[in-house]
């Protein structure tokens, strides 16, 4: 085994199962995505507000295109958890929420709230780190 995966043994069927830090990774990604699609409604306005009164020109978009890019990161990063979670017979919850919740700010950030309720739910699934149950992955 590599240095991400350490073993560990399942107390309801006795079966080896993969703690893998790459859903740890994900987990802590999921609750900074929660904290920055909070602050982006307070931010993109103020920036919008400052751009319309004329005190900065175009900071709205470089703003904006922070939070898609992090939104973006988190989906792929979600999805790499999710397929090394399969590998290693890990619960597909966390990640697969995750997926949705970035995906949901990272097509629109009207869904911010949204997002962020899917997010806090997957990371506390990611972070348990279950293992899957028997037969789950045929």
């Amino acid at each position: 085994m590599d240095n991400q995966e350490q073993p560990k043994r399942s107390q309801q069927n006795n079966t080896a199962y993969t703690k893998l830090k790459i859903n740890l990774g994900a987990g802590i990604l999921d609750v900074v995505n929660c904290i920055l699609f909070t602050m982006s409604w307070f931010v993109v306005f103020g920036a919008a507000i400052s751009d319309a009164t004329g005190n900065t020109s175009n900071v709205t978009t470089g703003l904006g295109n922070f939070f898609y890019a992090m939104a973006w990161i988190g989906v792929v990063v979600n999805i790499y958890a999710l397929l090394k979670s399969r590998k290693n017979g890990v619960s597909l919850v966390g990640p697969i929420l995750g997926i949705i919740g970035s995906l949901l700010f990272g097509l629109t950030a009207a869904m911010a709230f949204p997002a962020i309720v899917v997010l806090i739910i997957g990371a506390v699934f990611t972070f348990l780190q279950r293992p899957a149950k028997k037969n789950e992955y045929k």
